[in-house]
């Protein structure tokens, strides 16, 4: 076996083959650029080399400095974990030359199924099932407006190197294909270094299910069972789960057929997907293969009992597959979540900064890929992803309740995150159903998030956490002889909800015996049984029988108490106090409507419009580049400029004022 790796590559998933090289006692080395010299998967690892830097571009993306850093160490082979260079033919033939070993596929293979365009006609050629649409390349947008009638809308414009949701856009107007041709090569650019794009007809309520394939290099290939990635936001997966809840056996055997015919028509070796687009009937279309690692691989870990990343390396060593087809079982359930430092309240706008508390949830069936710690540094150089929070359980619905009680317990501080809204998901009814299509999230959420609505049972338990914290700390104060306030233990108090104006709860907190509490709200009885301290962020508690973990924090004479993807403030004051409140005014928020702020820290990368210009609403004013993906600002109605705060290639931050009008 190998003696040392490299793993090109950084965050989370240089973690996940560190841990899997450990545990085949073979030694790692990281490569870091400047922003990641501190980062966990450069302290996990045996050795570190330092190819500086702060873009990909200069880094992780440098095959002069991987190499290098190969000799340096004597690393045998690389690992390319996924994005970067796992599906660059050159750095495949780059290592070849160098005699690395690659631990992925032959370039010939990454070559025929990178290129999206030429990998669907290869896919045609081996008798797999193709969406219809135009695979030559298309000069500009006049051009892709043309294919696009000929296919008939609606149509998706992509990038042919692309992957990860980037160079990716719907159209269903002349117009919209028109803007999409030069926002996605525009991006392709950015992210690929590649500006072709192509066209086909977008499947109008589509699932997107994908086959996990493992090849070796004696002709041998195997498909490990499906996941399902239709949970999407801007073609971005955001939940994965295996097996698919649609699917039937059949199905599944079919789509494996021709995952697996694909694979064998270019010699494939080592861990692959073939992603399919499924309709409402089960009928299936080819998309593309990604050949690499994906995301997502741990459901297909979790319900096969595969380590794919340790078949990936002894296939890589010359080693045959451990196991056959027929001896491939799918068991129980499992789902991921993506965790990203994002604000979802702010139309997902990325997050950076420090995280300045991290811990991650824990218990059984529950599973966590990171590569971050607290204290780490969310950089804006590169993909947002905190984390993966990953459930297994027998069935489907324990799989989903494990996820929910686990996001309640995902702590994070520092920067903004999407945990509230993965918890609103797991709660939607056509979740649980498995009801899912790549459009649920723009169908469950028309408005976009707009955060959790507390329900009653929810209300009562944020109260009830909120006063049983508040009693626990009067008392401890009292007890080392301080008077912080004036409530009386055991008597009656009132609970204020949210901000001003907030809603007021009559609430009486008991303490019966030890952990034991009796919490009457509006006169209704809950008994309270925690071990909880002042201090511990995690408030476990029984209530009424049933287990229940919040998230809870002390901000001045305020409880914030994190419940149901949501963070609600609560005061628990005196009856007095909480009769005077109703009566305090209202303070306004400034009226920013007359300016365009950047939703985002990032990069400006154009302006559309001068000084004095005439706008109308829906056209374009900027374009901003943050982490890898173009945002299009457009005007919200109808307006003239009147001074222009921002330049064009200025790094902004978040709120910073661009546009101001009149």
């Amino acid at each position: 076996m190998f003696k040392k790796i490299l793993i090109a590559n950084r965050g989370e998933i240089a973690c996940r083959v560190i841990k899997t090289a450990q545990k085949m006692g073979i030694k790692t080395v990281a490569v870091y650029s400047d922003p990641d010299a501190t980062a966990l998967h450069v302290k996990m690892a045996d050795e570190g080399v330092a190819i500086g830097g702060s873009t990909a571009a200069e880094s992780y993306l440098q095959i002069d400095k991987i190499i290098d850093a190969c000799r340096k160490t004597g690393a045998e082979a690389v690992h390319p974990g996924y994005g970067f260079l796992s599906e660059r033919e050159a750095f495949a033939k780059a290592l070849e030359e160098a005699g690395i070993v690659f631990i992925g596929p032959n370039r010939h293979a990454i070559a025929a199924m990178g290129d999206k365009i030429e990998s669907k006609k290869l896919a045609a050629a081996a008798g797999v099932t193709t969406v219809p649409g135009y695979m030559g390349v298309i000069a500009d947008g006049d051009e892709a407006v043309k294919i696009a009638q000929q296919i008939g809308y609606p149509v998706m414009i992509k990038a042919s190197a692309g992957g990860g949701g980037k160079g990716m856009r719907l159209a269903h107007n002349d117009a919209e294909a028109r803007e999409g041709f030069r926002s996605a090569t525009a991006e392709a650019i950015s992210s690929f270094g590649d500006d072709r794009v192509f066209i086909e007809k977008y499947i109008v309520e589509p699932r997107h299910i994908e086959i996990q394939v493992m090849g070796d290099s004696h002709g041998n290939v195997i498909f490990l069972g499906e996941r399902e990635c239709s949970i999407q936001r801007r073609h971005q997966k955001v939940i994965e789960e295996s097996p698919s809840p649609f699917i039937s056996d059949e199905t599944r055997q079919r789509m494996g057929a021709e995952a697996v015919a694909l694979s064998k028509a270019v010699q494939y070796r080592s861990a692959g997907t073939v992603e399919f687009i499924v309709d409402k009937n089960q009928g299936f279309y080819f998309l593309e293969m990604n050949t690499r690692l994906q995301v997502e691989h741990p459901v297909t870990e979790e319900v096969t009992g595969l380590d794919l990343v340790e078949m990936m390396i002894r296939v890589a060593y010359g080693e045959k597959l451990p196991i056959t087809q027929e001896q491939v079982k799918l068991t129980g359930s499992s789902i991921e979540a993506r965790v990203y430092a994002e604000d979802p309240l702010r139309n997902f706008v990325p997050s950076i900064g420090r995280l300045t508390q991290y811990q991650p949830p824990e218990g059984e069936g529950v599973r966590v890929d990171t590569g971050v710690y607290a204290g780490s540094e969310i950089s804006m150089f590169y993909d947002p992803m905190i984390a993966k929070l990953v459930t297994y359980a027998p069935t489907r619905a324990e799989a989903i309740q494990r996820m929910a009680t686990a996001l309640e317990s995902f702590v994070i501080r520092g920067v903004n995150h999407n945990i509230g809204f993965l918890a609103a998901i797991m709660e939607k009814q056509r979740f649980k159903d498995g009801r899912l299509s790549t459009d649920f999230i723009a169908t469950e959420f028309p408005d976009g998030f707009q955060g959790a609505s507390l329900t009653e049972d929810d209300v009562g338990l944020v109260v009830s956490v909120a006063s049983v914290a508040n009693y626990i700390m009067s008392a401890r104060d009292a007890d080392a002889g301080f008077h912080l306030h004036p409530l009386k233990l055991s008597h009656e108090w009132t609970a204020l909800l949210g901000v001003p104006p907030r809603k007021a709860i009559d609430v009486v907190v008991e303490n019966t015996t030890g952990n034991d509490w009796l919490v009457s709200i509006d006169g209704k009885q809950r008994k309270v049984t925690t071990s909880w301290r002042p201090g511990d962020i995690l408030f476990v508690a029984t209530i009424d029988g049933q287990l229940a973990t919040s998230q809870i924090e002390r901000k001045g004479v305020e409880w914030r108490v994190y419940r149901a993807g949501g963070v609600t403030p609560v005061r628990v004051v005196t009856r007095r106090t909480g009769a005077l409140a109703a009566l305090m005014p209202v303070k306004e928020a400034p009226d920013m409507s007359r300016y365009l702020l950047s939703p985002m820290p990032g990069l400006l990368v154009s302006l559309a419009v001068v000084e004095g210009a005439e706008v109308k609403a829906g056209e374009e004013l900027a374009v901003i580049e943050a982490m890898k993906m173009m945002n299009v600002l457009r005007a919200e109605r109808d307006g003239k400029v009147k001074k222009i705060h921002a330049a064009a290639k200025e790094s902004l931050a978040v709120d910073q004022i661009i546009v101001e009008f009149e």
